[in-house]
């Protein structure tokens, strides 16, 4: 997983190229490398954090045999090694590295070489004959990418938002974007992000820039994939496939050169993964296994967790998140979140991969994406009842707060409308979250919260195969007696415990709610002060929100949604320029101790 930056046009300098290398230094910091075209209208920069091939052999950019072509590449292509043997009658590889098979696969095969890949992959090629950008973004948007194009078409291509601003892009808040997370909850529902001209290139797409001209193309759609009909096959016959695909999908996934290691959290999803690993390591398999803790029994995992490892090889890590960190380290995430985030589950999140590093782990699997196949959150079971189905896991109430906007303001708020895709409900709420919801802010959150410890995440349960076979079971197969997963739980109860694989889904575990109201109420008092008067609190009808915080501190509410929501306008945004820059790389370096 790296970084990745690039300038097409002619309005530029090598200091804007520079300045965005720069300050994404935290993604790469085994190398970086810019390359800047002859004709002065081109630019690539790389941050390096060395996975496959750790020799110079695998830096970048990296340029094609016959010179016509450079690559820049973060993410991995998991399948490189079975590209590499149909491409080798044509092409002597000089590496060990999925970058010099992809950047084969794209010489032979151009855009079509996309439907090919098996991965996680953000990447640009510049072509030096045509003068012509190719950047294209995996299936699910696992990795980012981001673009300004600016008024005489000059493009600008980034990992991370604060790159675009480091180079120039203004800082100036999306007031729609603001608006409608405020007033409906989304983050990462639509390619516009948090600030103004900034745009997220969204996922399965490819972009083009060509002679000032940006062009935008749709590569993959799984509701393209997966059809209308549904899959009646015989049971039997569909589970043999899914689980040869997830031992496929897992095995994939822990090709490093570099120690690999899991999340763990004492759920299905990562149990699966556990056990999906003693299928495809042995049950010698000794790799590190981390969880995150909070000190309260009513929501850690850890009972489930030490169930799964009792008779394991692996090691157990636990990260444990204090209140008293919470302070600090929301200040310290939001730096390289560059938009709002979710909350103490990010938290948490974040102490696991500074732990990771500490244990020298740079490569870690996580269990996102089994909820969304398998109709695994609560909601989901309204489909089944003819009710509308929610946005939040584990709530009885509206998440947000509407009315504590003022009303001008809300009136920029775009109402959350989803394409019916599919001819039933169930399949599009499922499609909803894994295309503009959940899957997308999941994303988001767990890009920039691994790369702030520069330690590389992939998501086995993300293979576009097993979605797609999943997307096309019928209900029954994915909602039985009130429960999620039904089938998902019938293929994996031959490996981990009954007492994990019959268990209900639970909400993602930290008592944020109780730690608001409790040791950090002053703390959370406080900055909703200060984000009412920063430069967000424009937005506010002040007293009706006071009035809510008021409520929600004397135990008046389920959720405490709306109040992150509030203590996030307080934080400061990143802008990547000036003193940030060197606050962001100084927070990198201080995750590494």
């Amino acid at each position: 997983m790296c970084g990745i930056a690039g300038i097409f046009g002619r309005d530029w300098k090598a200091a804007d190229l520079a300045a965005m290398v720069e300050v994404q230094k935290h993604r790469g910091p085994d190398g970086e490398g810019v390359f800047i075209d002859d004709s002065g209208i081109a630019g690539l920069g790389h941050n390096r954090l060395s996975i496959l091939d750790l020799s110079e052999r695998g830096s970048q950019p990296m340029r094609s045999h016959d010179g016509r072509y450079l690559l820049i590449l973060n993410g991995e292509i998991y399948n490189y090694l079975e590209l590499r043997r149909e491409l080798s009658s044509e092409f002597s590889f000089q590496s060990d590295s999925d970058t010099e098979v992809l950047l084969a696969a794209f010489e032979k095969w151009g855009s079509e070489c996309l439907d090919r890949l098996i991965g996680m992959f953000a990447f640009v090629v510049w072509d030096t004959k045509e003068k012509m950008a190719f950047v294209a973004r995996d299936r699910f948007g696992v990795k980012p990418v981001y673009y300004h194009v600016k008024a005489d078409g000059t493009l600008l291509i980034s990992s991370e938002i604060k790159a675009l601003h480091s180079a120039g892009v203004a800082p100036e808040p999306d007031e729609g974007s603001w608006a409608s997370y405020l007033a409906y909850g989304p983050y990462d529902h639509s390619e516009r992000t948090f600030w103004k001209n900034v745009r997220s290139l969204p996922a399965g797409h490819f972009l083009e820039w060509r002679r000032e001209r940006t062009s935008i193309v749709r590569w993959y759609d799984i509701a393209e994939k997966v059809g209308s009909d549904l899959d009646r096959r015989p049971e039997g016959e569909v589970a043999e496939e899914y689980f040869a695909l997830l031992k496929h999908s897992v095995e994939l996934r822990f090709r490093s050169d570099v120690p690999v290691g899991i999340n763990l959290s004492g759920g299905l999803d990562s149990s699966t993964l556990l056990g999906l690993v003693h299928e495809v390591q042995g049950s010698d398999s000794d790799v590190k296994a981390f969880t995150f803790t909070t000190g309260d029994e009513s929501y850690d995992e850890l009972p489930w967790v030490e169930q799964m490892l009792s008779q394991t090889n692996h090691p157990l890590v636990e990260a444990r998140l204090a209140p008293e960190e919470v302070p600090g380290l929301a200040e310290s995430v939001q730096l390289f979140q560059d938009e709002p985030f979710g909350g103490l589950p990010t938290l948490a999140y974040a102490k696991l991969f500074e732990t990771a590093k500490h244990h020298g782990v740079t490569v870690l699997l996580d269990g996102n994406g089994m909820d969304e196949q398998w109709a695994g959150y609560d909601y989901y079971r309204a489909e089944t009842n003819g009710k509308r189905p929610g946005l939040v896991q584990g709530t009885s109430e509206s998440p947000v707060r509407p009315d504590c906007l003022v009303p001008e303001f809300r009136a920029l708020a775009e109402p959350l409308e989803f394409p019916a895709v599919f001819p039933d409900t169930l399949r599009n709420t499922q499609y909803r979250d894994a295309v503009r919801t959940k899957i997308p802010r999941a994303m988001r959150f767990n890009d920039r919260i691994s790369m702030r410890a520069s330690r590389e995440l992939r998501e086995p349960f993300l293979d576009h195969r097993l979605f797609e076979l999943a997307l096309r079971q019928p209900p029954e197969r994915k909602i039985s007696g009130g429960t999620g997963k039904k089938m998902l739980r019938d293929i994996v109860s031959d490996f981990i415990p009954s007492g994990v694989s019959e268990a209900p889904k639970r909400p993602m575990q930290t008592p944020q709610r109780e730690w608001l109201r409790g040791p950090l109420r002053e703390w959370a008092s406080e900055k909703i002060e200060a984000g009412m008067n920063g430069p967000l609190g424009r937005f506010f009808d002040k007293p009706a929100v006071y009035a809510e915080r008021d409520n929600f501190f004397r135990g008046a509410s389920d959720n405490s949604f709306y109040i992150w929501q509030w203590i996030g306008t307080s934080f400061r945004l990143n802008t990547g320029s000036g003193d940030r820059v060197g606050a962001v790389n100084s927070l990198s370096r201080d995750t590494s101790a």
